[in-house]
């Protein structure tokens, strides 16, 4: 019997885009975040606008990029659309939850685009309370080319925000995990402890604090 080859997903396109504009008018703003699930280091919101005849090739969800990619593609992005970023640091994760400080961060984005959206397009299954009509799309990175491009953007903001942190803590490797649970990281905190950058509401942080270093 033959093998059945792994079926191809579509790249993201502007579909969802199109529909929307079409029901609220434009522009139309992709949002997406960085780092809900890290140990440490902030949570990073981008909302993007498109020029629908400007888009950059190559746009991905942006865990299907590598680093170098990413980082060209960030460049293009700011160079040919509307960008605006929202940063929620240790302080407001710890105290309003990863969920809200999430939110918050996206809300944070929209306010900071120089242009008002007419609607917002968002990553996952929960809009933040925005001034505009939003939809939220799961997986909407890896369907819609505004969220995919806001993906970059956040994720390539949020990486050098955690290199900027290893050479303040450079024993912690941030620059590699950038603060998501690996073993390194693990070791890391229980050698060296806490730093004030790393989330005391995260169970293995809770707990590591509650123990104490070995």
């Amino acid at each position: 019997m033959p093998v059945k080859s792994a079926q191809k997903r579509p790249a993201p396109d502007f579909h969802h885009e199109t529909l929307l504009g079409q029901k609220h008018g434009t522009p139309v703003a992709g949002i997406d975040e960085a780092g809900r699930g890290p140990w440490a280091g902030p949570v990073v919101a981008a909302a993007v606008i498109l020029d629908e005849n400007n888009i950059p090739e190559g746009l991905n969800d942006s865990k299907k990029l590598g680093e170098a990619h990413r980082e060209q593609l960030f460049g293009k992005i700011c160079n040919s659309a509307v960008v605006g970023i929202g940063i929620m640091d240790v302080e407001v994760i710890d105290r309003d939850n990863i969920l809200n400080a999430t939110l918050a961060a996206m809300q944070q984005a929209i306010a900071k685009l120089p242009v008002r959206p007419a609607v917002a397009l968002i990553d996952g299954n929960r809009c933040p309370d925005l001034p505009c009509p939003a939809e939220a799309l799961v997986k909407g990175d890896q369907l819609s080319l505004s969220i995919a491009a806001a993906s970059i953007i956040a994720k390539v903001t949020r990486d050098r925000i955690m290199c900027e942190m290893a050479l303040e803590y450079p024993r912690y490797g941030f620059e590699k995990h950038k603060g998501y649970g690996t073993r390194a990281h693990q070791q890391a905190l229980t050698q060296y402890g806490v730093t004030p950058h790393h989330r005391r509401s995260f169970k293995p942080v809770r707990k590591l604090i509650e123990n104490g270093p070995s």
